[in-house]
């Protein structure tokens, strides 16, 4: 009898490991920053309105499946906005009958130069930490978005750190689990905070914190070593860890992945799988 027990609570604690590994893809969908953007037809005008709250410039561009509306869309090409500015936009469209308008935002200005800076390990001082991927690895930084990324094995709860001063452009907290299916790596849905840099022309991220681990806010002036957050284990990942990336605005695009160099003079492609990294 003991011995049938123990097999029982043996079992039950594997399959309940197996459930809360691999939790299902939440159906929510947050926003790292949210900011109003409208259009209204009237008299043969079509009227666009932005607002950019954000300490960082943004591009907006418009999109629609009528075709009456393609020429429009070329037109409007992508309308870059200031940081804390609004822009009021008419365009001359006669008979268009109530078009619908998709607008969608990406951070950056392409046409801003880019300053790279040396950047702080974005951990504790005193704290040393193994390289789990590394640049254009094969597990995840493998889009135009990632390849230059680094992913430093913080444990859950440890703290994560500003890379360099600037302003939070860029806040999600509210997810609370991780897996590693296709289903995950197709809708990827992590927790991170983006700082933009604008003596650099840069932004930095930092990805899969905890489940409200965001110490920050949009809106928030940060310095280099400030302490942002905390690490964690949301979206597509099968270990807790901190996914580092530098980005930059492209045109065409939203951000790519750039390489970094750290104060130490260490260049970002010598971070490799295993090495000990230590600030």
């Amino acid at each position: 009898m003991k011995l049938v027990n123990t097999i029982f609570i043996c079992i039950s604690i594997v399959v309940l490991t197996a459930c809360t590994s691999q939790q299902q893809l939440p159906k929510q969908t947050y926003r790292q920053f949210t900011h109003h953007k409208t259009y209204s037809y009237q008299n043969d005008t079509l009227t666009v309105i932005i607002d950019n709250s954000l300490m960082s410039p943004i591009r907006v561009n418009a999109i629609s499946n009528n075709s009456q509306l393609q020429d429009f869309v070329r037109l409007m090409d992508t309308i870059t906005i200031p940081q804390q500015k609004d822009t009021i936009l008419h365009f001359y469209l006669p008979a268009k009958q109530n078009p619908i308008l998709g607008l969608y935002t990406n951070l950056g200005d392409v046409h801003l130069p880019v300053n790279p800076s040396p950047l702080a390990y974005p951990f504790l001082k005193g704290k040393t930490y193994t390289i789990i991927q590394g640049y254009t690895g094969r597990y995840s930084h493998t889009s135009a978005y990632s390849q230059y990324a680094i992913d430093f094995n913080l444990s859950i709860g440890d703290t994560v750190c500003s890379a360099d001063d600037g302003y939070v452009v860029g806040v999600i907290k509210d997810y609370k689990y991780g897996g590693d299916t296709e289903a995950w790596r197709n809708n990827d849905k992590s927790n991170f905070i983006t700082i933009y840099h604008p003596h650099s022309g840069l932004f930095t991220q930092y990805v899969h914190l905890k489940y409200q681990g965001a110490f920050m806010k949009v809106g928030d002036i940060v310095s280099k070593g400030q302490a942002i957050g905390l690490s964690g284990m949301t979206g597509f990942t099968d270990v807790a860890h901190l996914h580092f990336n530098v980005l930059q605005p492209k045109a065409g695009e939203s951000l790519v992945s750039v390489p970094a160099i750290f104060e130490d003079g260490t260049h970002g492609n010598n971070l490799t799988k295993g090495a000990k990294v230590k600030h």
